[in-house]
C-alpha cells in the first residue's frame, strides 16, 4: 500500500502540526534533512554520499512522511522508511532511514508521533518488527527509542584501513 493511500494530509497527534505523505518528488528535501542530521551529529563528517544514498533507496515502496507546522509551508520533521532483512530470521521489514525534527520543533512529541505513524503503517502491512540504527554518541535518540520499546540487538563494529 502506498503511503499516500494510507495517510493523506491529516491532523497530526501534536497540536499545531499536520501529517503529509511524501513521494519521490521530495528528493531534495530528503537530502537536505539527511545533511542536517549528519551535520548536527558531527560537522566534520563527510556528507557528499547522502544524495547518492537517497537516489539509491527513495522509491514508491519506501514510505515518507512530513510533519507540517500550521504556520509554515516548510516541513518541521520527516520520517523515511526503507527495507532491511533481519540478520537472524531473514524476514524483510521496515527500517528507519531518516527521522529528523528541526531544532526549533523538538521536545514536542513530534518524533514520537512520527514513529507511531511508522508503527501503525508497519503493522497494517503485516510486519512484525521495525528496526533502525542510531549513532552511539546520540544519547537523546537512544533514550527516545528505548522509551518506545526499541532494544539493542547488535553492536556494529568496523575497522578502517589506510590505503594511501
Amino acid at each position: 500500500m502506498e503511503p499516500e493511500q494510507f495517510f493523506p494530509e491529516q491532523r497530526f497527534a501534536v497540536p499545531g502540526y499536520a501529517l503529509r505523505s511524501g513521494s519521490t518528488l521530495d528528493r531534495a528535501t530528503v537530502v537536505k534533512f539527511m545533511e542536517r542530521t549528519y551535520a548536527e551529529l558531527d560537522p566534520q563528517q563527510p556528507i557528499g554520499h547522502l544524495a547518492a544514498t537517497v537516489d539509491r533507496y527513495l522509491g514508491r515502496d519506501t514510505p515518507l512522511w512530513w510533519v507540517m507546522p500550521a504556520d509554515s509551508p516548510a516541513p518541521a520533521a520527516g520520517l523515511w522508511l526503507g527495507q532491511a532483512t533481519d540478520q537472524r530470521s531473514g524476514v524483510l521489514h521496515p527500517y528507519v532511514l531518516l527521522l529528523y525534527v528541526a531544532p526549533n520543533h523538538r521536545r514536542r512529541g513530534i518524533a514520537t508521533g512520527l514513529l507511531g505513524v511508522a508503527h501503525q503503517w508497519a503493522t497494517q502491512q503485516g510486519h512484525r518488527q521495525i528496526s533502525l540504527q542510531v549513532f552511539s554518541h546520540n544519547r537523546a535518540a537512544q533514550a527516545l527509542y528505548s522509551s518506545l520499546g526499541y532494544r539493542p540487538e547488535a553492536v556494529l563494529m568496523k575497522k578502517e584501513f589506510n590505503n594511501s
